[in-house]
Parts: structure tokens; C-alpha cells; sequence
């Protein structure tokens, strides 16, 4: 698109571009469905039919056109490396974490982080055998402090209760689950560093460790390392990535003060870095910065964890409302995330039965405008696995041939994803049970 060593094109400027690309495609794809609308409406009229063919058609072939011209285009800048590395308070908030918290905490012993770092084990009322090992660590690592909660308070609160006592400006938080892999402690720092002035926080790359386990956690892998690396890539390149996830993110602390800290919520990470946001600090991405975390490895833990997920996103705009109207690149995707709703009612209560009308052979919503969609989101895919896999490769990681994960996370995927973030939707319009969970 641009011959990038001749030529400077400034964020801005990629933004008009992608925006050009997406609007040339949506106009397109409006074109050619004109008559898959006149068949559509004559059946269930209208209303029904507009609204079904475009969130099941052409705002995710507009979404798709805008990544693919956004990756495209996006250049990151190198990071700097640091004469002197800053101190890091490291809060590791636990719920019966017994079986990988050793792992964790040796993991980041190997970092050799080259600065001042303390971390904070704050045990949240767990039931199995967390506390006595966070000891006996505490005993052999003597910048290992612990936090015990007697009574579950939920991952706020005791991230809340660490930040009281930690004593360096920068935080990173990291899952119980979690195994950080080489310099990643280094790498986000010096992301951080590199990013502009008004940067407080950025987001590190979280991987599935236990890809292995089954069908659920291969087809995770690709998400992971697809779907939601090259989101916070493409938001980071327009200034604000939209959840610096608590799995692994670096926080300014004294921004975290002004805004209180962790808000007691379902999506406190959400809700968190859309405060941020809020107030005109920029949130980053670290690429190369990548820990590896414990996936969902059973159906109802991954649908519950989806739940979670969408529910967190109603609470950011229920939070921050006046978000959507800040004059930043960003409130772009705050907009776009306003659309998915929309995309998985769409999914969850046209596409899913169209598909089943088309099994009988009822071609009325599942037809050859919708089968058109599969050869460009594989397209697409193939540019996120191109770049991704570079970033891979500079770290001297392979990526696995796990064709079968990836051929469910391209279609069968989101006939559960889709369903559950619209059961996470429900829940939170109707004020259900919140319930906590370590992810």
C-alpha cells in the first residue's frame, strides 16, 4: 500500500485509509445484496431482513476490510532499551490456584528482571493448598510478600488491597494461572517506555499455555494468538487499546490511584482501562511482551468465562458512557464494540437457524452471500497468522500445526461464542447473579 521507507503515514492518515477501504467494501457488498434483501423481506419483511443481512453480513465484512487494511499498514515502532530499569510491583491476585501458582511465581524468578521488583501474592480465600505453597515460596524468595484474604472478595478487591501496599510507580498484574515467558517483564517495560508521554498502561500478549487438552483449549489457541492479538494490535496502533487485560498488563501507579483502582466488577479490567481512557491516557500494546495462561478446558467454563467477557463490556459503558463521545481515535472501537450485540443476536437468532433452514435446503438467510464471507475471513486469517507468526518467529517460538483448533475457531467456534456472549448480555440487562471466576 505504501512504500514505508520513502515515505512517512501518519496515524491519522492510516486511519482515513482503512476507513476508505472498509466503506469501498461495506458500499460493494450493499451492491450485491440487494437481491438477497428483495428474496429476504418478501419471507419475513423488511425490518427483519435489513437488520439480519447487515450485522450478519456487511458490518462484519466492513470490520474485516478495516483490519485487513490496518495491518497492512501498521509499522511498530522498535522498543528502546533501558540504562536503568524501574521498579515493578508485581500483584498476582489467587483463588485456589494450587496447581500452576508454584509455576507462576518461578516464572517470574527466571525474568532476571533487571531492576527493583517485588510481587504481591494475594491469596482470595482459597480452599485447596494455595496458601502453604505461596509460604514456603515466600521463605525461598524474599521479595515474594503474601496477602491472605480469609473470606473470597473477588479479583478487585484484592488487587485493590496490593496496590495499597506496593511500593514501586510501576504495577504489572499477572494471573495465578499464568507463565511469563523470556524478558517479558523487560519487553512490556520497555514498551511502556518507548510508547508516547501520555501512555499509563499497556497490554501484554496472553497465549494459551494447555492448547493441548482438547478440542475446546485448540481451538482457544487460535483466538488468542489471531483474534484478539491483532484486535489490541490494530487498537494499539490508533492509540487505545480498549482492555489491558489483568492475565498481564503494566499500570502507572499513580494513574491507577486517580482512578481509584480496580472497580468491583464483573469485567474490573474493562471497566478499568476504559477509565483510563476516560481520561485521555493512552493504553499500549506489547507485541513481543507474552505470557502463556491456562485456558478453559470444558464447554461450560468457556461459555461461562465468554459470559463474563460481555458482561464486562455492558459494565464499561454503564461506567463510562461519556467514553463514546471524546474526540480520540479510539472512541472508534468504543463505537464498534456498541455494534457486536447487535452481530451476535444477528448470529445467535438468524444465522444459526438460516443454517438449519439450509441443511432442509431453505437457502433464505444461510446462501451464497454468507458463504462468500468464508474465503475473505480466511483471507484475513491468513494476513493475522503472517504477521503473528513473524512476531513468533523473532522469538524463536513455533507456531503449531493445530489444523483441527483452527478449523473449528473459523466456523464451529462462534456457534458457542456468539450464543454465550448474548446469554452474558441478558444476564447483565436483567441484573442477574454476578458470579467471580479467575479469568
Amino acid at each position: 500500500m505504501q512504500n514505508y521507507r520513502n515515505h512517512y503515514v501518519s496515524v491519522n492518515q492510516k486511519f482515513l485509509i482503512s476507513i476508505a477501504v472498509a466503506v469501498l467494501w461495506a458500499t460493494f457488498s450493499l451492491w450485491v445484496a440487494r437481491f438477497w434483501f428483495d428474496d429476504l423481506s418478501s419471507l419475513i419483511g423488511g425490518v427483519l431482513a435489513g437488520y439480519f443481512i447487515l450485522f450478519i453480513a456487511i458490518v462484519p465484512g466492513f470490520i474485516n476490510a478495516f483490519m485487513f487494511s490496518s495491518l497492512m499498514l501498521d509499522r511498530r515502532p522498535d522498543r528502546i532499551h533501558l540504562k536503568r530499569y524501574p521498579g515493578l510491583s508485581i500483584l498476582v491476585a489467587c483463588y485456589n490456584e494450587e496447581k500452576s501458582i508454584q509455576a507462576t511465581i518461578l516464572s517470574i524468578y527466571k525474568q532476571r528482571y533487571p531492576g527493583p521488583l517485588e510481587v504481591i501474592a494475594i491469596n482470595d480465600g482459597s480452599t485447596d493448598q494455595t496458601l502453604p505453597i505461596l509460604r514456603k515460596l515466600s521463605r525461598k524468595f524474599s521479595w515474594l510478600k503474601v496477602v491472605h484474604v480469609k473470606k473470597n472478595q473477588g479479583k478487585a478487591l484484592c488487587l485493590n488491597q496490593g496496590l495499597k501496599i506496593s511500593k514501586y510507580s510501576l504495577i504489572v498484574t499477572l494471573d495465578g494461572d499464568s507463565f511469563l515467558f523470556k524478558e517479558a517483564l523487560s519487553r512490556i517495560v520497555e514498551r511502556y517506555k518507548s510508547n508516547p508521554v501520555h501512555t499509563r498502561a499497556v497490554a501484554g500478549t496472553v497465549m494459551v499455555r494447555n492448547s493441548r487438552d482438547n478440542w475446546i483449549t485448540q481451538s482457544q489457541e487460535w483466538d488468542y494468538f489471531h483474534g484478539i492479538a491483532t484486535v489490541k494490535r490494530v487498537q494499539s496502533l490508533y492509540q487505545g487499546t480498549l482492555v489491558a487485560q489483568g492475565a498481564f498488563s503494566l499500570y502507572n501507579k499513580k494513574a491507577l490511584q486517580e482512578i481509584n483502582g480496580w472497580p468491583d466488577t464483573i469485567g474490573e479490567d474493562i471497566v478499568l482501562t476504559w477509565a483510563l481512557l476516560e481520561k485521555s491516557y493512552r493504553v499500549g500494546y506489547c507485541e513481543d511482551g507474552i505470557v502463556f495462561t491456562e485456558a478453559p478446558n470444558t464447554l461450560l467454563s468457556f461459555i461461562k468465562q465468554r459470559q463474563r467477557w460481555a458482561r464486562g463490556m455492558f459494565e464499561a459503558f454503564q461506567y463510562h458512557p461519556k467514553i463514546l463521545f471524546k474526540k480520540k481515535l479510539h472512541s472508534f472501537f468504543i463505537w464498534w464494540d456498541l455494534l457486536f450485540p447487535f452481530m451476535d443476536f444477528a448470529f445467535t437468532f438468524g444465522f444459526i437457524p438460516g443454517l438449519i433452514a439450509a441443511c432442509l435446503g431453505h437457502f433464505w438467510i444461510v446462501g451464497p452471500m454468507t458463504l462468500s464471507l468464508f474465503p475473505i475471513a480466511l483471507f484475513v486469517n491468513w494476513v493475522m497468522y503472517h504477521i503473528e507468526g513473524k512476531m513468533f518467529n523473532l522469538q524463536k517460538l513455533i507456531v503449531r500445526r493445530n489444523i483441527l483448533g483452527f478449523f473449528i475457531y473459523i466456523f464451529p467456534y462462534n456457534l458457542i461464542l456468539q450464543p454465550a456472549a448474548v446469554a452474558g448480555y441478558l444476564y447483565q440487562i436483567f441484573g442477574l447473579k454476578k458470579t467471580w471466576g479467575t479469568k
